[in-house]
């Protein structure tokens, strides 16, 4: 089975010679350290089999935080510390996107929109659920997770996903404050309010004639945004997981290439089945790049007690949600869930366990020699 490498190393010079003189540096960033990732010429990783001593050379990964080869060991790490961060209380995902007919300004526009999708939708949380009916208090944790793609990657439909907690510390942090079972917030204000601080951002970024031009109504139609009870979060985790650390397809899902085309499959929204669709190998390249974040712009952002310099703890924030359920917090077991070890490298003669030996260049001239430590 052909890999997502495969595809872009296969069309990539074609879409280069074609929209190279237009295409972003950073998606040529991409574009050519995913394409050489463990070929060999990003340097190498020589081995040695502790049984055998026979020798083993790999290619270096990329380490491109947009390669689907190089990221599911980041993600598992990622998902065992969210799940031990959740709370025994209920949790919703709040959902922030734009109207289609803007979407090719913000893609125009990226690093404005997507910090104005994560400002502009936290905000727009802590505003409306601190209200007296709801949480009553702004001292919330959560955290939103920015999408660029639907089902179907080539599709460009920039999004935030913010996961949070029912429920937010009191102002003299003294005891923790619920919101009404299954409700957070009112979705029909929090999409007035949120289109209201995009407009603002935009306005301020001067690119508001842009966003007027795409729709005359971009300010007045109403902006889709959707508020979901999750229960414990956990599946929610879960599917948010894989699209941390990785881009919007992943190798599995590509069946099928040729000199011209490009298989893939993809689940459609609502549905349990897949679907195939063929495409031109420009059309895959170009679906891939789309999604490509600008340099320095963070996937992921974290808020209230979930920030790493929030001053409460979330150890803190769970005792005091124990004490507000009646329960004993120093009788109150906590698991955490466990990262599931990086698989050993095995050698392909003997089945012995690979040591690592040497780093080199692409001409593999040493560039770090390992130290030998014996265990014995």
């Amino acid at each position: 089975m052909p890999t997502v490498a495969d595809v872009l190393r296969q069309h990539g010079d074609d879409y280069l010679r074609q929209f190279g003189d237009r295409m972003p540096l950073q998606h040529k960033r991409v574009l050519s350290l995913i394409r050489k990732c463990r070929t060999g010429e990003l340097g190498h990783l020589r081995y040695e089999c502790d049984s055998c001593q026979r020798t083993h050379w790999v290619g270096r990964s990329c380490n491109n935080r947009h390669c689907p080869n190089c990221q599911s060991d980041k993600t598992q790490k990622w998902l065992a510390d969210r799940l031990s961060e959740l709370l025994p209380v209920p949790y919703f995902m709040v959902t922030f996107t734009v109207p289609e007919a803007l979407r090719k300004i913000v893609r125009a526009h990226q690093e404005v929109c997507y910090r104005a999708l994560f400002d502009c939708g936290s905000q727009t949380i802590l505003e409306l659920a601190s209200g007296k009916r709801f949480v009553g208090t702004k001292r919330m944790g959560f955290f939103g997770a920015l999408h660029t793609w639907g089902r179907d990657f080539t599709v460009y439909n920039p999004h935030v996903h913010f996961v949070v907690p029912g429920g937010g510390v009191s102002k003299d942090s003294s005891k923790w404050q619920a919101c009404p079972a299954n409700f957070l917030l009112v979705e029909k204000a929090a999409s007035t309010v949120f289109c209201a601080k995009f407009r603002d951002v935009v306005r301020a970024a001067g690119i508001e004639d842009e966003f007027l031009a795409a729709d005359p109504r971009a300010w007045t139609q109403h902006w889709t945004m959707d508020v979901e009870a999750v229960g414990d979060g956990r599946g929610t985790l879960k599917y948010l997981a894989p699209y941390v650390h990785r881009v919007a397809v992943s190798n599995n899902r590509v069946e099928s290439m040729n000199e011209r085309h490009v298989v893939f499959r993809y689940t459609p929204s609502g549905k349990k089945y897949s679907k195939r669709r063929r495409v031109t190998g420009q059309e895959f390249v170009r679906g891939f790049l789309q999604h490509s974040l600008p340099p320095g712009l963070h996937r992921i952002r974290y808020y209230g007690f979930l920030n790493s310099h929030s001053s409460l703890s979330i150890d803190y924030v769970r005792m005091l949600v124990w004490f507000y359920l009646g329960w004993n917090y120093v009788l109150a077991k906590r698991v955490v869930p466990e990262v599931r070890p990086k698989r050993s490298l095995l050698c392909d003669e003997c089945g012995g366990q690979l040591r690592l030996v040497e780093i080199t260049d692409h001409l593999r001239r040493v560039v770090y020699r390992v130290p030998f430590l014996d265990s014995s």
